[in-house]
């Protein structure tokens, strides 16, 4: 399986509202419930105001469209990085998932990640 490395330092916030997030950035998740809304996306795109926010994120995407049939993808690698104390914030997308690891963990989960079998772009 192939994983594509994300460059940019990200950052996961939570805000009042999206009224303050460039909506055009990428990569960009949101999640909204009726406790939180909460943003992830390049650091450098963070607001000045924001409710929470932890930095320091970097991600993995797991190349290609992901069939809803197929089982474990995200719970192998989360298996694989857990075994090695490396926490994630997984992120899921109608086509694949992305992965996303501190930054000073991500070169260490790429070792194992390779290690493992999995590609890493």
């Amino acid at each position: 399986m192939e994983l594509k490395k994300l460059d940019m330092p990200l950052s996961v916030i939570q805000v009042e509202n999206l009224s303050d997030i460039d909506l055009s950035v990428t990569p960009l998740f949101l999640g909204k419930t009726e406790d939180e809304l909460s943003v992830v996306l390049p650091t450098r795109n963070v607001p000045s105001i924001t409710v929470s926010r932890e930095d320091d994120w970097q991600g993995f995407k797991i190349e290609g469209v992901l069939d809803f049939s197929l089982v474990g993808i995200l719970a192998k690698i989360a298996s694989l990085l857990a075994a090695a104390t490396i926490s994630i914030f997984a992120i899921s997308t109608y086509n694949t998932d992305y992965i996303l690891v501190k930054r000073h963990d991500f070169d260490a989960a790429a070792d194992i990640l390779k290690q493992n079998g999995y590609h890493v772009a």
